[in-house]
């Protein structure tokens, strides 16, 4: 719940937002650019008003 990546994403995709919170710790253990992709989301995903 630091930048509101995983909330804008299961608002998209009309989803709750544990899931993709889950889905991003699974990903997380995964080697891989997985915080790249984190920040990426978070600079490119538009700010909820």
């Amino acid at each position: 719940m630091i930048a509101g990546v995983c909330g804008g994403l299961a608002d998209y995709f009309g989803i709750d937002a544990a899931i993709i919170r889950v889905l991003f710790v699974v990903f997380a253990f995964i080697p891989g650019p997985s915080l790249l992709v984190y920040i990426a989301l978070w600079v490119i995903l538009p700010k909820g008003y």
